[in-house]
């Protein structure tokens, strides 16, 4: 099982994080990928001027609404 953690710390919730959460939450029911994917929460990781960080097998992503398809098809070896 793959694990991706989303911070929700206080700049990251500023930056969308709830957004974030809730875009990865319809792809992984989209796609059917419940069983391989757990989508936990974290608080700072330390990269609070990137946009909210999305983290999977010790990468740190700058995530947004706007990109969170793309990182998450990277996380997934999709791209």
């Amino acid at each position: 099982m793959k694990t991706i953690s989303v911070c929700i710390g206080s700049a990251c919730h500023v930056y969308g994080s709830y957004d974030v959460v809730q875009a990865l939450n319809r792809i992984i029911d989209e796609r059917d990928l419940k069983d391989q994917i757990e989508l936990v929460g974290s608080f700072c990781m330390g990269n609070c001027t990137l946009g909210v960080s999305v983290k999977c097998d010790d990468i740190t992503y700058s995530v947004s609404k706007d990109n969170v398809v793309e990182i998450f098809e990277k996380i997934m070896g999709e791209k």
